[in-house]
This record gives C-alpha cells, sequence and structure tokens, in this order.
C-alpha cells in the first residue's frame, strides 16, 4: 500500500512538471495576448548631422501567461532614417532585410533593444526632428510600435583651423564644430565675438602662439565647449561631464591675450599658459568661467596675468595654478567641488619652481570639499611672494610668521566638509553634477569685502552698487 502510494505521488509529480513544461511552450495566437514596453518612445536627444549618437536601451515583456511568437520585428522605414537597432543580440540590417524574424517570448521573459542613430543632413539651420517606429508584429497579427525621435542639427565643420592672420569669429547662423583644433600662429590674433559657441571634439582645443581675444558681453558669453550635445544617462549629459574636449594652451610667444565673458567647461585643461616675459601681461580674465576640467582649471606658468570676476570651479587637478610670475586676483570664487576622484588637487595651488613676484588675491573665495584648499609647495631659491586681503579661505587659520601675508580674512570651519558647499552657493550637487556659485542668502561670504576694492560690475555683469559680497557674484 504504502508503496503504491509513493508511485503515485512520483507520477503526480511527474505529470505537473510536464504540464509546467507545456505551458512554458505554449504560444498565444489570441489577440488579446499583447507585448509590454519599458518605453512607447525612445528619445536620443540632439546630434550634429553626420554624427553617431551614444546607444540608448529599452526593454520588451511579455506578461501574458502564455508565449508569443513574433511574425517580425521591423524599422517602418527601413534605412531610411539613420536609426540602427539590435533586438537581444540581432542587428537589424542590409543582411536581414532590415528585420527580424522568427523569435519567441516566453511568458515572463523580456528582450532587450538597443538603439542609435546617425543624424542626416537637413534643411534648414535650426534642429529637426527626425524619426521611425520600430513594429513588432506577433504571430496573432496584432502590431505594436515604439516611437524613435532624435534632432538633427546642421553644423558648419572644421577639421583644423590654421590661424596665420587675423582672422574674426561671429556668431553663426550654424554652430561651429571642430575636429581636430585650432593653431593661432605667431604674430597673428584670432578675435572670437559676443555670442559665439564653437563645439570641440575630443582630440581638439584652441593653441595660441599669437593672441586670442575674447569679446563677449552680459547675455551674449562666448561659449567654449565640448562637442557631444546627447547624454551620459538619462540624468547626466554629456555637457557636464569632463575631459570632453583639450581646453586653451597660450605658448610663450603669445602675449596680451584678453577674454571678457567667456564660459569654458567640460575639458581637459581649460587654460595652460608656459613662461613668458613676465613684464608683459600674457593674459586677463575678466567674468571669465574655468569649470569641471580633467586636469587644471587655470595654470600660470611664471606669467603675468589678471583675473577678475572669474569662477573657477571643479577640477580633478588644481582650479588655479600659480607657479612663478606676477597674478592678481580679485573677486574671484575659486571652489573646488570636483565630484568623481577624492584625490582631486587644491583649489588654489601656489608654487615658487620660478620667482612668484607677486600673488594678490582680494575679495575672493576660495573652498571646496577638503579641509585645506591652499597648497603650498615652496622652492627656497626663489621669492614667494603672496598676500590675501578680504577673503574667505578654507584652510587652518594661519598663526606663524606667514601670518603677515593675510589681512582681513574669514576662515572657514572645516569640521562641515560634505555640506559645506551648499551653505556657501545656491547649488552643489555632486550626483547629477550641477552646480550654481551664486552666494546662497546666509552665505558667510556676504558683505566681507573692500567695498574700494571690489569691481563695478560681477560675473553676470550686474552693477554690484557697493556691495562687498565676497566672489564673482553679487546677489541678484
Amino acid at each position: 500500500m504504502m508503496k503504491r502510494f509513493i508511485w503515485s505521488g512520483i507520477l503526480l509529480a511527474a505529470l505537473l512538471s510536464l504540464s509546467s513544461c507545456n505551458d512554458d511552450e505554449t504560444f498565444s495566437t489570441s489577440q488579446a495576448d499583447r507585448l509590454a514596453f519599458s518605453a512607447e518612445t525612445v528619445s536620443l536627444d540632439t546630434l550634429f548631422s553626420n554624427t553617431s549618437s551614444a546607444t540608448h536601451q529599452f526593454w520588451v515583456y511579455n506578461p501574458n501567461r502564455s508565449g508569443l511568437r513574433f511574425a517580425n520585428i521591423r524599422l517602418a522605414r527601413g534605412n531610411q532614417t539613420g536609426f540602427r537597432v539590435n533586438v537581444n543580440g540581432w542587428p537589424l540590417n542590409g543582411n536581414n532585410g532590415f528585420q527580424a524574424g522568427n523569435m519567441m517570448l516566453y511568458r515572463g521573459d523580456s528582450l532587450r533593444v538597443f538603439v542609435e542613430a546617425t543624424a542626416r543632413r537637413n534643411v534648414g539651420d535650426g534642429p529637426q526632428e527626425f524619426t521611425d517606429e520600430l513594429v513588432f508584429t506577433l504571430e496573432s497579427g496584432v502590431e505594436q510600435r515604439v516611437k524613435l525621435r532624435a534632432w538633427s542639427w546642421n553644423a558648419t565643420r572644421y577639421d583644423f583651423m590654421d590661424i596665420k592672420r587675423d582672422t574674426t569669429l561671429d556668431s553663426p547662423s550654424r554652430p561651429i564644430v571642430v575636429s581636430r583644433g585650432i593653431k593661432v600662429h605667431e604674430g597673428a590674433t584670432l578675435t572670437i565675438e559676443a555670442g559665439t559657441t564653437l563645439y570641440f571634439d575630443h582630440t581638439a582645443g584652441i593653441d595660441v602662439h599669437g593672441r586670442l581675444v575674447i569679446g563677449g558681453a552680459p547675455g551674449k558669453e562666448v561659449v567654449l565647449r565640448g562637442s557631444r550635445l546627447d547624454r551620459m544617462f538619462d540624468y547626466l549629459p554629456y555637457d557636464r561631464v569632463s575631459g570632453q574636449w583639450q581646453g586653451l594652451h597660450f605658448y610663450g610667444s603669445s602675449l596680451q591675450n584678453r577674454l571678457a565673458y567667456a564660459d569654458i567647461h567640460g575639458c581637459q585643461d581649460g587654460i595652460v599658459c608656459d613662461s613668458s616675459d613676465v613684464n608683459v601681461e600674457k593674459l586677463r580674465l575678466e567674468q571669465v568661467t574655468v569649470h569641471n576640467c580633467q586636469g587644471d582649471g587655470v595654470r600660470l606658468v611664471n606669467s603675468k596675468a589678471t583675473l577678475v570676476n572669474c569662477q573657477l570651479t571643479n577640477s580633478l587637478g588644481n582650479c588655479l595654478s600659480v607657479d612663478g610670475g606676477a597674478v592678481a586676483v580679485n573677486a574671484c570664487t575659486i571652489a573646488q567641488f570636483y565630484p568623481f576622484d577624492g584625490n582631486r588637487g587644491a583649489a588654489l595651488r601656489i608654487a615658487s619652481s620660478r620667482p612668484l613676484r607677486s600673488l594678490k588675491v582680494e575679495n575672493s573665495l576660495v573652498t571646496g570639499y577638503a579641509s585645506e584648499q591652499i597648497e603650498f609647495v615652496k622652492d627656497e631659491k626663489n621669492t614667494l611672494a603672496y598676500h590675501f586681503d578680504h577673503c574667505l579661505l578654507r584652510t587652518p587659520k594661519v598663526q606663524s610668521a606667514d601670518s603677515l601675508n593675510y589681512t582681513n580674512v574669514t576662515y572657514e570651519q572645516p569640521s562641515d566638509t560634505v555640506s559645506m558647499g551648499t551653505k556657501l552657493f545656491v547649488k552643489v550637487d555632486g550626483d547629477k553634477q550641477d552646480y550654481d556659485f551664486h552666494l546662497s542668502k546666509p552665505s558667510a561670504a556676504r558683505n566681507k569685502g573692500n567695498a574700494s576694492r571690489m569691481p563695478l560690475v560681477d560675473r553676470d555683469g550686474k552693477r554690484r552698487s557697493g556691495a562687498t559680497d565676497l566672489g564673482a557674484f553679487a546677489y541678484p
């Protein structure tokens, strides 16, 4: 009796197992059974014409009690729109007529779909939408679609700009994209006029042996940035990612460069100045932002330079590095909140491998995550002359003989490391790489400046009208 019971149990388990297998192998032809998608529309952002996008993806689910078979999966317009699709490792290309057939999706299972696009040249100057649809046709005859969309923007492309005589770039009707870089030869001046944006591919930057003049204006900044218009992640545009292009390099022969109302961001090194005659001003920055660099923000080597109302923020290296020369800094925000690497450099590095005749920092902020944001690299053979006047500094209070180099300085308390930026500024969001370095209302940098030495306007071009808030911005 017991043996009969045991054999009956084994037989029942086998039948249930077989039934389960049969359910898994059952495919529905009912038009009531449909697919579910993680997205009904896949948007690929804006692309310059003749350039490719990053890869986007979405999921196709079978929520039904039976499997589903596909008659085909295809692009509605074949290869006419520039979209490229891969379904679970199966590319829809010319080898298979831009479609996949004989695919199946078991109950409770899913497929992953990858989408890319190359933007075709369009008619007109502004970004223009182009679309297609990915069509899923089931064995039952049911047809379901996912919309694919992107925008194509015609650009004027330069492989390499070789500037051998005085040249002016103005704000064109189409964006300017530079593939391999710009070289300004000795004796030539490149002038970039207000409202111009230059987009640089990864290996491109500006090498200046002659002279560079950027003539931006309030509300009409000159923007120098990378050429990626799409996103690394849904929450992170490539425009917020460092290292997208190579930045500006001023060689030893380059003097009397002037940059006004410029926004330089997302590059390797922002601005590098090689050693030159320190009796002649090499670089003057007024109302300039250098933000989110994978190297140094501004690196001055044995150079005479003036920085007024500048924002130098978030560099893997140092936000401002001064090694010798003669440098004046007034009403600048120098803040080190680079989010990608805990081994980031300092907000301000001061070195004397060459004689540092003078470094005067006034009405400025020097701050960041770490408790020490001023790094000294002293060479006893060379002079190291520096002075801070009416500044907020994130550094331990100086009580040695060097204290004579600090006048009317507010020392930031280092105890609150993580949230210090949000106490000073409107927004410091390292997770999304989103920053606003205007002073917050309760900021400790308010009313700490010297009105008699404050510039007449701030970084936004607004009149300070006697305001004594430190840094590049007067509160709106």
